[in-house]
């Protein structure tokens, strides 16, 4: 199969509808040419449901990255479903939750802050480092973030969790670079998803994209999103890492 990632083997994390990012990606990159590995945690025969509705079916992976032994076990699941020879290409960081606690700055406990800093921007780490044994010159790392050098209304302590995932991002990609592993972000802006429903005020926060995105935004289409990463994947770009890929419009860029 011909496309900018045939031959690739690529996981994905944090497919749950087919509103989600994750899923156009991982649709996207099939594709591509791409060979593609889900992740799912918590609803997977949900997930499972889900990953029937790709073009080609996609094995589902049980995974919490929360959960040392998950992160442990990773690649040998990878390479039940690859061979004892697999190698992986690429990797989907779609992964962020913070508790309800979490959306209110000013009362915000450390429990809940905490929870939204591992699962969003720690986890990001965690799933290279767990992967790594798979990976080798020329993989791609890319993280989906929601731009985080704005105090965005109603997003609170997960802005500050999406600012430490992009913090983590140009790190990791200072660690991987000598093994020739690049890391990215591509920053979406709002999304219609299943996670979308869990932030308070999330109509009052996309509302800002209805009056500035001056190439337009659409929030109920994920797909622009999933293209982005799966440019990042390819290797069109081969000595870009640490950086940060806006696919939102333009809203980033447009002043007060």
């Amino acid at each position: 199969m011909s496309g900018i990632l045939a031959g690739k083997r690529i996981l994905v994390t944090g497919v749950l509808t087919e509103a989600s990012i994750a899923f156009q990606a991982a649709k996207v990159a099939q594709n591509e040419g791409a060979e593609v590995i889900l992740t799912g945690f918590g609803r997977l025969s949900l997930v499972e449901r889900i990953a029937k509705r790709l073009p080609k079916e996609a094995p589902v992976i049980e995974l919490d990255v929360t959960n040392q032994e998950h992160l442990d076990g990773l690649a040998d699941k990878v390479r039940e479903h690859l061979g004892e020879d697999a190698r992986l290409d690429g990797i989907v960081h779609s992964i962020a939750f913070g508790p309800q606690g979490a959306f209110n700055f000013l009362e915000g406990s450390w429990e809940d802050v905490s929870t939204a800093v591992q699962v969003s921007a720690y986890s990001y780490k965690s799933l290279a480092m767990a992967l790594l044994p798979l990976m080798g010159e020329g993989a791609s790392i890319v993280g989906l973030t929601f731009d985080a050098q704005i105090a965005w209304p109603k997003y609170d302590w997960m802005g500050v969790a999406k600012a430490a995932l992009e913090s983590t991002n140009r790190y990791l990609a200072r660690d991987l670079g000598p093994k020739g592993i690049r890391c990215n972000l591509v920053s979406a802006g709002p999304i219609k998803s299943m996670a979308a429903k869990s932030i308070p005020g999330f109509e009052e926060l996309a509302d800002v994209w209805n009056h500035r995105a001056p190439i337009g935004w659409d929030l109920a289409d994920p797909e622009p999103a999933g293209r982005g990463v799966v440019g990042m994947l390819s290797d069109f770009f081969p000595r870009t890492t640490g950086e940060i890929v806006h696919v939102d419009g333009g809203v980033h860029m447009m002043g007060a």
